[in-house]
């Protein structure tokens, strides 16, 4: 009998069950991390579809039936368990359904062992016959891996092997995808002279630009290190982007690593990041990757051929598995892969292995998420040889000492990061009345009295919208408002006309949320700023005298609001505690020190160590339980798209298509909005369903503030 892995082809060809078990086992082992983890990678490759050695599966793949009618996953975790292979065993079960508690696991091998005993005697002696196999070619060969080390290697596994599987059934159905899949590998050489010349083609003038320069020369001298954890704690404004892609670069060379990971906290930042990459290296070396590019998986099945040929079709498929040599993606997408057990979101985790990893402002993980995301980048530094840099303008006391269980040996990257701080002092900071409440009315006051451009940044939305109309009804100077409110594509607009207004020296006054202060790169004269956690504060200030130009340090006004809100409950309460610990002592915020002091004290005073029992979970290798608790944002949130004279052509050209393909939705993101699903219900009348799937906004609109309501809208 000859036995298939899959049915017949376009071309009529089926696809042999030995040939395929063998393919994806030779692809797991060029996966595997190190030669000890190779024969574990090689066993779980061969013995993954062996459910599929039995009659009703051959019957269902030639005469077809209910997809799933005849499950084979369980058998080959079943075989794995008779031969010791305990992490293979949940790759297997999972390898379709995505990555099963310990529980699960026991029942689906319990079914399988006590009521078809002689099915799988003869599966195992057929499998082990087509293959010319001995069971002694099929022996377990310990990882010396335990606890949570051992739950990141099952992940790792899992991850290898839904890749492998794909990739080889890809190979089968369809070729000409297969063939337009990237295989570029990481050319350090090339991209660190590309770098080199892009930096010294800027100006070398000044005091700010020569400190750039002197600390970039620094890092590059601590890149010839073994893989580990690194920081590299900057004043926003010294150019912490491309010093620590040209640290990463040689890194990557010295230790001959795969790729660069760029993972940023929003979306907002990341089209920039990606775009100056971009611009430097070239389009093709750099892929960006987020939310909005989470397509259902059949989408791109349904894609025309001829669309094989569009020039980012490769980029499209390497959004699968980041088969790539430099990635921009945000925490929410790297983190809940990490945690996460569908074989759609971990089939990228592998690709992590053996990269450099650059975290951008991580202080923005959810403070009950910081103990059970780095003692999962532990496992991921040991067990997978990934490097950690920690890039931020206010380093978290993220290190191991008494009491927190953190990283051990953070090796930085800045020389005398005190001297760096005080150097770059461009600001003066004040309270206004020493942070009692202030009216609206009140704060208009004070920035009307100020004869210069000015950044007000607010918590809320709603607060955002409101001092903007006020101050829109009693100035005649050019107001801006800037909120998630508004799709990404208007909001870039009113960023260009904002610059072109400061670069001429032009009076303006921009009312807006915390979205400006990150990787929006404003230098205002003057920025006021509703109290807001220390990284927020700090991060805000970095939006004045950006370039340190003025003849006297920029002004930098804190206040409290009368009847303000906050995001959360918890950004409240970091806000209150960090003004409690500056309060009358505002020369605190320069202190770099002071930073790390503030992070150790809301570890210990916010943080339940394991809320939510995420370590607990791993140490029983319960994947499922861990992904549904590791949620980086807790709300729901749907993209809607937003019908309106600027999205109208592009709605024209996609409303009748019967699919959307991944390009659509890249261009639909730039007009759309992720709201939250209460007011989704709330405003159901202004929202329509489209057949593809997607939700439309159809509601009011407005050129200056967009979609108009106090509802809660957020982008991720």
């Amino acid at each position: 009998m000859t036995w298939i892995a899959h049915s017949a082809n376009s071309a009529g060809s089926t696809h042999s069950l030995s040939e395929h078990l063998l393919r994806v086992a030779e692809k797991m082992r060029d996966f595997s991390v190190n030669t000890g983890f190779e024969s574990i990678f090689y066993f779980t490759g061969l013995l993954h579809d062996v459910g599929k050695y039995q009659p009703a599966f051959q019957k269902y793949l030639k005469e077809g039936g209910r997809r799933g009618s005849v499950p084979h996953a369980s058998w080959g975790a079943t075989l794995s368990t008779k031969y010791n292979h305990f992490e293979a065993a949940f790759a297997i079960d999972g390898h379709h359904k995505g990555l099963p508690d310990r529980g699960e696991l026991k029942s689906d091998l319990s079914e399988i062992e006590n009521h078809a005993h002689s099915v799988f005697s003869s599966i195992q002696s057929t499998f082990l016959n087509d293959l010319n196999l001995d069971e002694s070619d099929l022996r377990y060969k310990d990882t010396g891996l335990r606890g949570t080390d051992k739950e990141l290697f099952i992940r790792l596994l899992f991850s290898a092997l839904t890749d492998a599987d794909w990739l080889d059934t890809e190979s089968h159905f369809n070729i000409a995808v297969s063939e337009r899949r990237y295989g570029r590998t990481l050319d350090t050489s090339f991209l660190i002279e590309k770098l080199s010349q892009e930096i010294n083609n800027k100006n070398k003038d000044g005091i700010i630009n020569q400190l750039r320069n002197k600390v970039r020369e620094y890092a590059l001298s601590k890149a010839g290190t073994e893989p580990g954890f690194f920081s590299m704690a900057l004043p926003t404004g010294m150019g912490k982007t491309l010093t620590s892609v040209s640290w990463a670069l040689q890194h990557a060379q010295y230790n001959d690593m795969k790729r660069i990971i760029i993972v940023l906290p929003f979306i907002s930042i990341i089209d920039q990041t990606a775009q100056e990459l971009k611009r430097i290296f070239g389009d093709e070396w750099v892929l960006e990757h987020h939310s909005n590019f989470n397509v259902n998986q059949e989408t791109d099945n349904n894609i025309a051929d001829e669309t094989i040929q569009d020039a980012h079709y490769t980029k499209r498929l390497a959004i699968e598995n980041w088969d790539f040599p430099v990635i921009v993606t945000t925490s929410v997408q790297f983190f809940e892969s990490l945690f996460g057990n569908k074989p759609t979101q971990c089939r990228k985790v592998h690709n992590i292995a053996k990269s450099v990893v650059i975290f951008d402002e991580i202080q923005t993980l959810p403070k009950e998420m910081v103990m059970p995301t780095l003692s999962m980048l532990k496992s991921v530094q040991k067990v997978m040889g990934t490097t950690f840099l920690f890039c931020t303008a206010t380093q978290p006391a993220f290190e191991k000492y008494e009491e927190f269980d953190g990283i051990e040996n953070i090796q930085s990257l800045v020389e005398n990061t005190r001297e760096v701080y005080d150097i770059t002092r461009r600001v003066e900071y004040f309270s206004i009345e020493n942070y009692q409440p202030v009216t609206i009315d009140k704060l208009c006051d004070k920035v009307l009295q100020q004869n210069e451009s000015a950044l007000c940044i607010f918590n809320t939305k709603k607060q955002t919208l409101l001092f903007f109309n006020t101050l829109k009804n009693r100035t005649t100077d050019k107001t801006y408002h800037l909120s998630t409110g508004m799709f990404p594509a208007h909001r870039k607009e009113v960023i260009r006309k904002i610059r072109i207004s400061l670069n001429n020296n032009v009076k303006i006054l921009v009312s807006s949320t915390q979205l400006i202060e990150a990787g929006v790169d404003f230098d205002f004269p003057t920025v006021y700023r509703e109290i807001a956690p220390l990284e927020s504060i700090i991060q805000s200030a970095g939006r004045c005298n950006r370039e340190g130009k003025m003849n006297n340090p920029g002004k930098v006004y804190i206040f409290s609001l009368m009847d303000s809100g906050a995001p959360d409950k918890q950004y409240r309460s970091l806000a209150e505690f960090a003004n409690s610990l500056y309060k009358g002592k505002e020369h605190l915020l320069f202190d770099h020190d002071f930073y790390k002091d503030y992070y150790r004290k809301i570890l210990k005073l916010f943080i339940d160590a394991d809320k939510k029992k995420i370590e607990d979970a791993r140490k029983v290798f319960n994947f499922k339980s861990v992904a549904q608790s590791y949620r980086l944002i807790e709300n729901n949130t749907t993209p809607v798209f937003v019908y309106c004279e600027a999205s109208k052509t592009l709605y024209e050209r996609i409303r009748y298509k019967p699919v959307l393909s991944r390009e659509d939705y890249r261009e639909m993101q730039q007009y759309s909005v992720q709201i939250y699903d209460n007011f989704l219900k709330e405003n159901i009348d202004k929202l329509g369903k489209e057949e593809q799937g997607y939700w439309k906004w159809f509601g009011d609109y407005n050129n200056e503030s967009g979609i108009s309501t106090d509802s809660p809208v957020l982008i991720l």
